[in-house]
């Protein structure tokens, strides 16, 4: 007997896999595997330490270096709610831009200068409209019905400090802090840029 299913059925099916997938590479992420949401090249299989310093009088610009004080990263500030994370020599990496008129606080996360709904990579939310502390979900692309985060941010913006997780799980992918500036670690074989466009996004959310 043969059975058919249904175009809602077979995307919540597709849906399903790329989930389990995704969090079958993502757990692998301490034992080796390297795991990227923006490109594998950002994917070091050591641990990356980065700061980042936010220009004075400027709307969101940024620079991001590494410890030998070279500039990885440029973040470029676009009124009124759009950032563009930049390779050193001027290549957009990713698009980020706040959804309008949304309760929790939605950012959008496009591949290069795009904001076309095919190049979306991620969206980041508040778990909740009212917080005390900063909890904000991830949802990849692929997980478009949004019952589970792929990635979870907690922490305080007034300490300037925050861990990023796989998930519900207590695994840390990275965490950032501030002692005379703000430092970012991440964890090896995760994609630093994907954790550096988060950020961006968690300084951009607490400043509202």
């Amino acid at each position: 007997m043969t059975r058919s299913f249904s175009n809602s059925k077979l995307r919540s099916a597709v849906d399903i896999a790329v989930r389990i997938m995704a969090a079958v590479v993502w757990n692998m992420a301490p034992f080796g595997r390297r795991v990227a949401v923006v490109s594998w090249k950002f994917c070091a299989p050591y641990r990356v330490d980065l700061t980042v310093r936010q220009k004075a009088l400027t709307n969101g610009d940024s620079t991001v270096k590494d410890m030998n004080r070279t500039v990885v990263f440029k973040v470029k500030g676009f009124f009124p709610y759009r950032r563009v994370l930049l390779e050193s020599p001027g290549n957009s990496l990713v698009s980020m831009q706040k959804k309008m008129m949304s309760v929790n606080s939605r950012w959008r996360v496009y591949r290069g200068d795009s904001s076309n709904s095919k190049d979306l990579l991620f969206s980041v939310k508040k778990s909740s409209p009212m917080q005390f502390k900063t909890e904000l979900h991830v949802f990849l692309a692929a997980n478009t019905n949004e019952k589970a985060c792929d990635f979870k941010i907690k922490g305080s913006y007034f300490a300037r400090s925050c861990t990023i997780y796989f998930g519900e799980s207590k695994t840390i992918i990275a965490q950032m802090s501030r002692q005379d500036k703000v430092r970012v670690t991440v964890h090896p074989n995760v994609d630093y840029a994907f954790v550096v466009a988060l950020i961006v996004i968690f300084d951009e959310i607490n400043r509202e």
